[in-house]
């Protein structure tokens, strides 16, 4: 079977954290890890033996080029990573342990990402043999040029036949460049296939519902609104500390609801990226032409799994994804 080619597009920013689960008021030194939503996906779906290729701009200065190699290092295609100005996005993160929450505090104005524009990419060239794009709700918050090139992308991936995800949760804090999420992310909705959003995100972004309401309803309302979607997911968490969570993937796939078992994961490593392992694992499913169940139990599967991965991208292989799919032995030494 032809191994599939996966395209992201997002900022790659730098991760620092306090060692172990230390407070900042704590550390006097800080560890570096590189993340982002899209190149999360990326970096899972690489770990799962599919081509992955992330595109993005980044500083042109020895803390660009370290983030590239953390990228080629998973594995990642980064042909089409252009280079300009001199400002890494940064986020510190301080991780959370029982009663006590995780922090994050982002500092990403100004950055390289942040002043690109549709015409610095060839998404013709790009795109050529992918079979599937992936993009998030955070590229198009980050400014006017992120929104407008991911517009671009996704209306260049239609017209090659490419398949479209869009996982559309966004931050808040980032939409200050003079357009709202309510005004920018329907059109890129309106050509994506496989949307990833909860009853919060509908409500807010569309006016769909409440953010309480029953998830199937809203999810039929979306696609009334924009046909061109063929299946809305989310996922059902249960937060019964910050080391102890119950995850199920949830999808609605146009003819009805598919749930999963719930997976207790009773002892958190790492929680940042567990969104972007859901997303990669339900790609990997679907890609790999699964069916919307099994594509489903991957994603859960997946997304528990980051739980135990310190970082934030998911670096476990397909065997083990599978095989918690597959309810076999876990935890035990492999020899």
């Amino acid at each position: 079977m032809k191994t599939k080619k996966i395209v992201t597009f997002g900022e790659v920013m730098m991760r620092l954290s306090p060692p172990g689960y230390a407070k900042f008021s704590q550390s006097t030194s800080l560890d570096i890890d590189y993340g982002g939503g899209e190149a999360n996906v990326a970096i899972a779906l690489a770990y799962m033996g599919m081509k992955s290729c992330h595109v993005t701009r980044l500083p042109d200065n020895p803390i660009g080029r370290s983030a590239t190699q953390y990228l080629r290092h998973n594995w990642i295609n980064t042909k089409y990573i252009l280079y300009g100005d001199n400002k890494m996005g940064l986020y510190f993160l301080e991780k959370g342990a029982v009663h006590r929450s995780s922090e994050v505090v982002y500092e990403r104005d100004d950055s390289a990402f942040s002043k690109i524009r549709p015409e610095m990419f060839q998404w013709e060239e790009i795109l050529e043999g992918a079979d599937w794009f992936h993009w998030t709700g955070i590229t198009p918050a980050v400014s006017s040029g992120a929104a407008a090139s991911c517009l671009r992308a996704i209306q260049v991936a239609n017209a090659l036949g490419v398949k479209v995800s869009g996982d559309i949760h966004s931050r808040k804090s980032l939409w200050n460049y003079g357009l709202s999420k309510n005004q920018v992310i329907p059109e890129l909705v309106a050509s994506t296939d496989l949307v990833i959003a909860g009853t919060y995100d509908l409500h807010d972004i569309f006016g769909i519902g409440t953010p309480t309401s029953d998830f199937t309803n809203s999810a039929k309302a979306l696609q009334e609104k924009f046909p061109k979607i063929q299946k809305v997911a989310d996922k059902d968490r249960e937060v019964l500390s910050a080391s102890h969570n119950r995850i199920r993937g949830k999808m609605w796939n146009g003819n009805e609801l598919l749930l999963t078992p719930f997976y207790d994961v009773t002892h958190i490593i790492d929680r940042v990226g567990t969104g972007d392992a859901y997303a990669a694992g339900l790609v990997y499913g679907l890609v790999n032409e699964k069916n919307d169940y099994e594509a489903l139990k991957y994603a859960a599967a997946a997304c528990a799994l980051k739980h135990t991965v310190e970082g934030d991208a998911n670096m476990v292989s397909e065997e083990e994804v599978s095989r918690l799919v597959l309810g076999g032995k876990l935890g035990e030494i492999k020899r």
